[in-house]
């Protein structure tokens, strides 16, 4: 059963330097109970993806596209009526817990001020309810921390809180934004095995946003390859490790540090680079917008950029070359 479609978002930001398009042409799709990774380094447009979908876009945003979640176009909705899912039926656990939780209230009363509004319950049913929640999701002593401030806790107990927030009303769709940043190897895995059990049992659908590719690999189904606010590859997680079709993805992959050697191919030397430096969204180039960053550009007829599928099943977005001489994907730089 489809849960989430994205047709076609784009999301331009209009700024004093003029617009720039933060997410292009975007589309995808989630099953009930799938878990989807959009990776890519900062600024390629994951999290303003995510925003697009809580509809949580700053001011100075403007979308194109489609949104459709149980048969509504997100996009074209008020926001009363978005209030009505967002936190309820769709639910996204922030970046940095620290700044996302309200400094001057307790942890307690903001897990249950949900349960007052979406789902009726009284003050106290509220507080039964989030000091369960609190427990749920691994903080010891919940009845005593629901007093607590976020600033009494670690940062590992305020991510669990806002996990626990997220959790709530029972979503239907989670989307966690680096949901592991900033904490250590030890509490990573914690609150990844939280989340994994947690979709298990709901059977909610994920959306997984990080730069780190090791938390990607082992927690999606599927993975979308994003680069100056558009997917250039996506597939199912195993087929994108073992295939890199897009020049993007091997430069990414490859930048990884690996134990006893420092190369994808295994050969020890200086960690893989990619050159050059992410276009500003208000100076995009023509055609493919890694082109100048890309060991493979070649000038061929200027045409519109496309999705080819590799042998494995996984799609790329990109120009291909059919000179035998050259194999594998080249860039246009004028198409």
């Amino acid at each position: 059963m489809t849960l989430l479609t994205v047709e076609n978002l784009t999301v331009t930001l209009d700024t004093v330097q003029g617009p720039g398009r933060a997410v292009r042409d975007l589309s995808l799709t989630l099953e009930k109970g799938e878990t989807l990774g959009i990776v890519g380094e900062s600024g390629c447009g994951k999290s303003m993806t995510a925003l697009a979908i809580m509809g949580l876009l700053p001011e100075n945003a403007r979308t194109e596209g489609r949104v459709i979640f149980d048969g509504s176009d997100l996009l074209a909705l008020s926001e009363d009526e978005m209030c009505q899912i967002r936190g309820n039926r769709i639910a996204m656990v922030f970046q940095e817990p620290m700044t996302s939780l309200n400094p001057v209230h307790p942890i307690g009363r903001q897990i249950a001020e949900a349960l007052v509004l979406h789902r009726r319950l009284s003050h106290a049913g509220a507080k039964r309810e989030a000091i369960a929640l609190l427990d749920r999701v691994g903080i010891p002593h919940p009845a005593q921390r629901y007093g607590h401030y976020p600033h009494q806790l670690s940062g590992g107990q305020r991510q669990r809180v806002m996990i626990a927030m997220a959790l709530s009303c029972s979503p239907d769709l989670l989307v966690a934004d680096e949901p592991t940043t900033a904490l250590d190897v030890t509490i990573q895995k914690q609150i990844l095995d939280l989340l994994r059990s947690l979709i298990d049992d709901l059977g909610m659908g994920l959306i997984l946003i990080s730069h780190d590719l090791g938390v990607i690999a082992n927690n999606v189904d599927e993975i979308i390859v994003m680069y100056g606010g558009a997917a250039v590859e996506r597939g199912p997680t195993a087929a994108i490790f073992r295939e890199l079709s897009h020049p993007y993805t091997q430069g990414l992959f490859g930048a990884v540090p690996r134990l006893g050697r420092s190369h994808a191919n295994g050969q020890r030397g200086r960690l893989t680079s990619i050159n050059g430096t992410v276009p500003e969204l208000i100076d995009l180039p023509d055609g493919c917008t890694f082109a100048d960053r890309c060991g493979f550009v070649s000038n061929v007829e200027p045409r519109r950029r496309r999705w080819s599928r590799s042998p494995q099943g996984t799609l790329r977005r990109a120009y291909i070359l059919s000179n035998p001489a050259r194999r594998g994907v080249h860039h246009d730089r004028s198409g």
